[in-house]
């Protein structure tokens, strides 16, 4: 499998489908189109610049493929015109989440495997990626941020599913179906919580010892 055409096409595919979440979240929030896609552009590709800016990638993966940042005002316009129709765009928002983080967390570790940083580096950049476009997304758009919700396996499914191409990798699995793993284990574990309730336990405050 093709690895150096595997890893851009899982940043356009995240990047799409960030965007998208970005814009519903404006929707929610009943913005003017600009708005749409200053959201959709936030969420898009805030991951991936986080990523590339701390591994001292030149240029950022957007500013050598400006396509990028016309695919998020794209999916912006075509959710302004569309969101009307989502019978719940909460739930919408959720799991097109999901699937953005299944495929942007193999996306992050691909470019982290590129880059030849340790695998403890590699595992974060993959948490890096999935996790800080829609981080940004909510905190702007005055969301309660997924990645903070009590016991919700946000993270921990980022987490896992870079883990899991580590230890695919370390088998002798070849790195472009190490990054498929990766993708498999994100979205069960996320579609898991959503729709199964799987979840973490939490802290509960005790009356201290006398």
């Amino acid at each position: 499998m093709n690895v150096e055409a595997l890893v851009p096409l899982l940043d356009y595919a995240s990047v799409l489908v960030f965007a998208l979440t970005g814009a519903l979240v404006a929707s929610r929030g009943q913005l003017d189109v600009v708005g749409f896609i200053f959201f959709a552009t936030l969420t898009g590709i805030g991951g991936g610049t986080l990523r590339d800016l701390v591994l001292g990638r030149a240029p950022v993966f957007w500013v050598g493929r400006p396509e990028l940042l016309l695919l998020t005002a794209g999916a912006a316009i075509m959710v302004f015109f569309t969101a009307h129709r989502l019978e719940s765009r909460y739930r919408a928002i959720l799991w097109l989440d999901a699937f953005a983080l299944a495929v942007a967390v193999p996306a992050g570790v691909g470019v982290a495997l590129e880059a030849g940083v340790s695998p403890v580096v590699t595992v974060l950049m993959g948490v890096m990626t999935g996790t800080f476009g829609g981080l940004m997304r909510d905190v702007v758009g005055n969301e309660v941020p997924l990645v903070l919700k009590q016991g919700e396996l946000y993270v921990t499914a980022a987490f896992g599913g870079a883990v899991a191409a580590l230890l695919l990798l370390m088998l002798g699995t070849g790195r472009g179906w190490a990054l498929i793993g990766c993708a498999a284990v994100v979205l069960l574990l996320r579609a898991g919580g959503m729709s199964f309730g799987w979840r973490l336990p939490v802290y509960k405050a005790r009356p201290p010892r006398r």
